[in-house]
């Protein structure tokens, strides 16, 4: 890991004292995100729950990723990262939410995507009439057999969630950006 810091229990200490919720959104992870938020105790004052949609079907279902997007891109891209992370925060009716999607290998990869490629994608619902709600993904190739890549999607994907957190709580307290 890049950091000292274990990003879940950075995650913790982002939302355990506070009133914001949080749901997961899982392909090739197969809820490994939500077993690592879990992993912390008090998690269960903001972890809410995940959704392990593995195939396009439950990625409709259960998120509402569109057929479209699905069609046009495949389950591995950034459109339907994007559409996975805010299906699960709009479900949920979370205020945060995180997801993956990726080719963990060892098959199933092509030149245009390669195993180990992962999508991550965060989604975050501000308050009604701000319009601050948003959505960021980020795109990896992860190296490593297929534990290797689920586990290191899973640290990237909490990783790129405590930074969108962050970058919230330092835009609505400028004092505490630095710390």
């Amino acid at each position: 890991m890049e950091d000292a810091t274990d990003p879940a229990e950075r995650l913790n200490e982002l939302l355990a004292g506070g009133d914001e919720t949080l749901a997961t959104a899982e392909s090739l992870t197969g809820g490994l995100v939500g077993s690592r938020v879990t992993d912390v105790p008090g998690a269960s004052a903001y972890f809410d729950r995940g959704f392990v949609t593995y195939t396009y079907d439950a990625k409709r279902e259960l998120l509402g990723v569109s057929r479209e997007s699905l069609d046009a891109h495949g389950a591995v891209s950034d459109p339907v990262v994007r559409e996975m992370a805010a299906g699960a925060r709009d479900r949920a009716d979370a205020d945060w939410a995180v997801a993956t999607t990726g080719i963990a290998g060892p098959t199933g990869g092509t030149d245009e995507k390669p195993v180990g490629l992962v999508y991550f994608g965060v989604a975050h619902a501000a308050p009604w009439g701000t319009e601050e709600s948003f959505v960021r993904t980020e795109r990896a190739v992860l190296d490593g057999d297929r534990d290797a890549v689920k586990r290191g999607a899973a640290e990237r994907a909490l990783d790129a969630l405590v930074r969108a957190i962050e970058d919230v709580s330092d835009a609505e307290d400028p004092e505490n950006a630095d710390g």
